[in-house]
């Protein structure tokens, strides 16, 4: 027979245990995030600080201390370091602009076609997220070979098959390396905007475009009046994602050009990777992350900002 004794601590035992259970489902992510994350962007910002090359990599804890050395040779801007980063930055900026406006076009216009039911809809669906579920390795590496010079497959329709030029261009060299980024890139990506997007105009109800029928509001009107206002949360989640995407993008231009793409091409991730990895200077590379860490920081941060202001204004 139990008594008041033993029955009074439980209520407040479930009501520990209901406010420890978010933290304890969410513990293994967090420890996943400080592993993975957290603790290399540390030890990142650590190694910025030494004098880390070929000859002190091997013990690279005890290596020469600087300080913010690494910092003063890329924040000085007659210095060849310097130099270098600026053009690989300015390269990066125009690359992630024009790439996060490539796949939010196609990603958006894609996903208003595909809205309402047709025949055929489904198989559409599933031939335009083939980019994005390729291995990034065998897709990248197909465009590399479509676009050689005297046998790549793009040159054959343009020269061979269309005549719209005489002579063959160089794809990978050259300012025509950046075009070959670009498109390469947003082909690889248009299909996470599209199925975003798709997901988006399964929220907005159907009587606002029954009603905008109703009181003859052409497509072009129902995008910019019905569409892309309620898309607005969404859009703006996939804007800043597409632009880090792109920003941070190391593995289509190294697949592409290799090691030694052109300048034109050069984006920031690959001047990193050269100095650090190339050259061996593991300080001065760790300093170049750091500095871009805190530029997309402050972007992700201006860009929120401005779009809570506008959300609260509006």
């Amino acid at each position: 027979m139990s008594t008041a004794a033993d029955v009074g601590p439980r209520p407040a035992r479930r009501r520990w245990s209901a406010r420890a259970l978010p933290y304890l489902i969410l513990a293994p992510a967090l420890v996943a995030e400080l592993a993975v994350h957290i603790v290399p962007m540390l030890v990142g910002v650590f190694m910025s600080t030494l004098r880390l090359n070929q000859f002190s990599i091997r013990d690279w804890v005890n290596a020469p201390f600087v300080g913010l050395d690494n910092y003063v040779s890329v924040a000085t801007l007659d210095s060849s370091v310097a130099a270098g980063l600026l053009r690989s930055f300015g390269v990066t900026v125009l690359f992630s602009v024009l790439a996060v406006l490539g796949e939010f076009l196609l990603g958006l216009a894609a996903a208003v076609a595909l809205h309402r039911p047709f025949r055929g809809r489904a198989v559409l669906r599933t031939l335009f997220l083939v980019p994005f579920a390729l291995p990034m390795f065998s897709s990248v590496i197909t465009w590399m070979f479509m676009l050689q010079r005297d046998t790549g497959l793009v040159n054959t329709v343009l020269v061979d098959w269309l005549g719209l030029t005489d002579e063959r261009p160089f794809w990978l060299v050259g300012q025509n390396s950046f075009v070959s980024l670009v498109v390469v890139a947003v082909w690889r990506t248009w299909p996470f905007a599209f199925l975003t997007i798709t997901a988006g105009l399964q929220s907005i109800p159907t009587e606002l475009y029954e009603a905008a029928n109703v009181d003859g509001a052409g497509p072009w009107r129902r995008l910019f009046s019905i569409t892309l206002p309620m898309l607005r949360p969404v859009n703006t989640v996939l804007l800043l994602v597409l632009f880090l995407w792109s920003f941070n993008d190391f593995n289509t231009p190294y697949l592409l050009f290799g090691q030694a793409a052109p300048a034109e091409a050069g984006l920031i991730s690959l001047h990193i990777y050269q100095s650090s990895f190339v050259t061996w200077n593991f300080g001065l590379g760790s300093a170049m992350s750091v500095l871009m860490l805190l530029f997309l920081l402050v972007v992700t941060v201006g860009y929120l900002a401005v779009v809570n202001r506008r959300r609260d204004n509006g």
